[in-house]
């Protein structure tokens, strides 16, 4: 993930220290590129989230501007909020997949202008409460949150003292479900796996077992495809209803994913801000890419190559 607003996640590590990233994040506010202090030179930093997801827009945005523009490109893994400041005081030079972030879009987007749409990914994020299709085919009225205290019992672990356990990622996501489980007064305690790569590992081992389970996740994301899951409905989202984080008792909103460019970059940023602006591609994209790095333990590079060298109809029109 994921609000990952990604009242996200967001938007982890999904064993590349998420199998790449659960490695502790950078302060990008006291930390800049190695290469920004070389003039002239065609290089830029982007900035990588700790979720397979934005690894996979990374590493094809990667390989595509140092194989294709001749760019050189470093990254940096920062947690989401911290980015936008990196972002706007130019210690990184594009986030590729923002789950929104309202508050920081006005300060830096509306009001201060240090920063700019770089448009949409292409991809809409959805942050919710899932339990595993088997459970959900044994007792169909355990996806209708107003039956989860029924339930509760069933996801009871050692760490939930008693109650059931709600299992979300990293404590660096913004999420609602403190608030929620609060609000809905509801018989759960949230427990953080610590990562997007420990809670993929922690729902393996429950589906390995069938063992009941109850956790935060997000789509698009590749352990879909290998742990089938249902999503437990929560009351309708309807705009605002999140507004007071407090108060929140309904459900997260669908996310088209967006770009933001410093706006020195944008401006200066010649072919490589040209080509940033355009990238987007679809969610069926995405999970391939994120699929080859955190199941098939591709490298980014390795995982971004073999997509590149199959979908040149996809990426052509970034260049041009």
């Amino acid at each position: 993930m994921r609000l990952k607003r990604r009242t996200a996640l967001i938007a982890a590590a999904a064993a590349t220290c998420s199998l790449l990233t659960g490695c502790g994040a950078a302060d990008m506010t006291k930390q800049a590129s190695p290469f920004a202090a070389v003039r002239g030179s065609k290089t830029l930093t982007l900035s990588v989230q700790s979720w397979v997801g934005a690894q996979a827009d990374v590493a094809v945005a990667q390989y595509l501007l140092e194989h294709k523009l001749g760019y050189r490109v470093d990254t940096v893994q920062v947690d989401e909020v911290p980015a936008w400041d990196a972002l706007s005081q130019g210690r990184v030079d594009a986030i590729l997949e923002d789950w929104g972030h309202p508050e920081q879009e006005k300060r830096y987007v509306d009001d201060k202008k240090t920063i700019v749409r770089g448009g949409s990914l292409g991809v809409t994020g959805h942050i919710g409460w899932f339990v595993p299709t088997y459970l959900a085919e044994q007792h169909p009225d355990i996806t209708d949150w107003r039956n989860l205290n029924k339930y509760a019992s069933l996801f009871r672990t050692a760490e939930s003292g008693g109650k059931g356990q709600l299992m979300d990622g990293s404590p660096s996501y913004v999420t609602n479900d403190k608030a929620l489980v609060r609000n809905l007064k509801l018989d759960y305690q949230v427990v953080f796996a610590g990562s997007e790569a420990a809670q993929i590992a922690q729902i393996k081992q429950f589906a390995k077992e069938r063992k009941p389970f109850l956790t935060y996740w997000y789509a698009p994301q590749w352990l879909f495809e290998k742990v089938p899951m249902t999503e437990v409905k929560l009351p309708p989202y309807k705009e605002g209803c999140d507004a007071d984080a407090a108060k929140v008792a309904c459900s997260y909103p669908h996310t088209p994913l967006q770009k933001y460019l410093n706006a020195g970059f944008a401006k200066s940023g010649g072919r490589a801000a040209a080509f940033l602006k355009k990238f987007r591609w679809t969610t069926e994209d995405q999970n391939e890419v994120a699929l080859m790095i955190a199941d098939q333990k591709l490298t980014p590079a390795q995982a971004a190559k073999k997509w590149v060298d199959s979908h040149p109809s996809v990426w052509r029109q970034w260049l041009s």
